[in-house]
């Protein structure tokens, strides 16, 4: 009977697991290790890494307090204590740990960098610009740095050099490198082959290290297995549209399951989203490898993941392969240009076959539309006073309510260009932070148009909302990253929205919801043609009222606002590609009729 390992041998064992991504094996050896030097540095400073990486802070801050007694003076442990307790939303803590670790070490690149990202997390951009801005200065060639300098300016609408670095970003990826990460480019770029290059560069990052085991073929069972993977099950815009689909879903077919891995509000979406599930799965505090493990003996059979490289992602769990069929749906407008994710749902508009070659998934095209709306969702009611929401009591309103990030100088030049020709207009703006509002009212001087013509709605209920788009008279949608369900919620009011049509599956949403509802009309292909109609229609009444009234209409006849018919289309696919693995065919584009 062999004897167990020596503490020095355990940590030994641990560095190699470690390095194999074999986390639990890991962590068994640290323990080990721990057990015969319970104040080893090296062990205790890995075991808090490894707990950071399989998903539990809580342990991380436990191991790197410990550590802190005995070292207190560690730039290191100070950094990946301040992470830890960012992951657990104790961000007062976690900056006075950064702090801490940059007074001990001013020039420490990774502390920087992380106070540059909760600095970021914190709403407070023009911070996180300086602070990555000087991370910039210290290491230029550090992966996606320049496009967090890039993304923070324009979460603030601070455009400072907006075309050079655009052109910048632009270059870096066309030698290949990691500049920007794939949601922040999107924002920006018109170009979908960039945006490939992009997605392939982070995910060859990201998960080129993995060596997935090879999708066997599941016993067939009684219903498909069907699994949502997804950060935002919770009040957030995905699972307000989603809401329906899942409550719809036909279970004598289909057997479904949440994997939820963002956090839980307790909000009242997230009681109905728990209800809605067979299976409701809170995977937090597990680590990657270990929801592969969950999903492979759950038998799923398709895998859909609806957050890509947005918030809180976990697509490293379906690099792992658990699934043998693997969709990207809904939460990221774009490739994730990943190997291990085999189809994409879009649409004939947002994807044609002529842009095919800009994705590394296989396209599903449903007809009429993809994305997904809830016709559950609040009717628009009476709206409220113009004057209680800040507008003039007369006046053209200009509405936009899109993200501010996705604002860029061009587009405003042309509203305020708007503004100027349309005596007593104001553009109508979303209130994200004082910040951004202060950029635009400035920006908008800098035009020479009044500040006070810049009104900023303030953020309320989904249904006040939705009745105060009743004051809106057209909607102004922004380019490369349109409006998407911004959109659709100005189109369930009632509103038109003017949009431009470009390559990017994110620059073509709107142009597929506006197809969907009748109005392909207000799709232009210029920015030109943009301005010229956005002016006929604020000017002629007679060019507008039709539209509003076809508009009106699409709540009741629209194949948009059809969850029902969606439902349906999705399950014709799943059912397509569920069947075409059961008889070992080859992954393939194909439109579901």
């Amino acid at each position: 009977m062999s004897s167990p390992p020596s503490g020095a041998e355990a940590f030994r064992q641990a560095v190699m697991f470690y390095r194999q991504g074999r986390l639990e094996d890991a962590a068994a050896s640290c323990r080990a290790a721990l057990a015969s030097h319970p104040r080893q540095p090296a062990a205790l400073q890995m075991m808090g890494v490894i707990e950071m990486r399989r998903q539990r802070p809580v342990a991380a801050v436990d191991y790197f307090d410990r550590l802190l007694k005995l070292h207190p003076n560690s730039p290191d442990v100070l950094s990946n204590r301040g992470m830890a307790l960012h992951d657990l939303g104790r961000h007062k803590e976690a900056l006075a740990s950064y702090d801490a670790a940059l007074r001990l070490k001013p020039d420490y690149v990774e502390a920087m960098t992380n106070r540059a990202n909760l600095l970021s997390t914190l709403g407070q951009n023009v911070e996180a610009a300086r602070a990555y801005a000087q991370v910039r200065r210290l290491a230029p060639s550090r992966p996606y740095v320049l496009g967090s300098v890039f993304s923070s300016r324009l979460m603030s609408c601070d455009w400072t050099d907006f075309d050079a670095l655009t052109r910048e970003i632009d270059e870096s990826i066309d030698r290949g490198e990691p500049a920007e990460e794939p949601l922040s480019f999107a924002w920006h770029t018109q170009s979908a082959a960039r945006q490939l290059r992009c997605s392939e560069i982070h995910a060859a990052k990201q998960f080129g290290g993995l060596r997935p085991q090879v999708p066997r073929l599941r016993p067939e069972h009684p219903r498909i297995r069907l699994a949502y993977l997804s950060a935002d099950f919770r009040d957030h815009v995905v699972a307000h549209t989603m809401a329906g689909i899942f409550e719809r879903h036909d279970r004598a077919r289909f057997e479904l399951t949440a994997i939820s891995y963002g956090p839980n509000d307790g909000s009242a979406m997230r009681n109905r989203l728990e209800r809605a599930f067979d299976h409701f799965v809170d995977v937090r505090g597990m680590d990657d490898a270990q929801v592969a493990k969950l999903l492979r003996q759950a038998e799923i059979d398709i895998a859909v993941d609806l957050t890509g490289y947005t918030t809180h992602h976990r697509i490293a769990i379906l690099a792992h392969r658990p699934a043998p069929i693997q969709i990207h749906y809904q939460g990221f407008p774009a490739t994730l240009g990943a190997t291990f994710i085999d189809y994409m749902i879009a649409d004939r508009v947002v994807i044609p076959p002529e842009l095919e070659p800009f994705y590394r998934e296989k396209v599903i095209r449903l007809p009429d539309n993809f994305l997904a709306n809830d016709n559950s969702q609040p009717v628009p009611g009476k709206p409220p006073p113009r004057g209680a929401v800040g507008l003039p009591e007369r006046g053209f309103v200009f509405c936009g309510f899109n993200n501010r990030y996705k604002i860029s100088p061009p587009f405003f030049d042309v509203w305020m260009r708007l503004l100027r020709a349309v005596d007593g207009s104001v553009l109508w703006l979303r209130q994200e932070n004082d910040e951004a509002s202060a950029g635009l009212r400035r920006e908008a001087e800098r035009r020479g148009i009044p500040a006070s013509r810049l009104v900023f709605a303030d953020r309320i209920d989904l249904a006040g909302h939705l009745a105060r788009h009743r004051l809106a008279d057209l909607f102004l949608d922004t380019f490369p990253y349109n409006a998407h369900s911004t959109a659709a919620h100005a189109l369930w009011c009632g509103v038109p929205v003017l949009t431009l049509c470009g390559e990017t599956f994110a620059s073509r949403v709107a142009t597929s919801l506006l197809c969907a509802t009748g109005l392909p009309e207000l799709s232009v292909k210029s920015l030109v043609d943009y301005e010229a109609l956005a002016l006929k229609l604020a000017t002629d009444p007679s060019l507008l009222a039709p539209l509003r009234q076809k508009a009106e209409r699409a709540r009741l006849e629209s194949p948009l606002f059809d969850t029902d018919r969606l439902r349906r289309n999705l399950e014709s696919a799943y059912l397509t590609v569920y069947d075409r693995h059961r008889r070992s065919e080859p992954t393939a584009s194909f439109d579901v009729v």
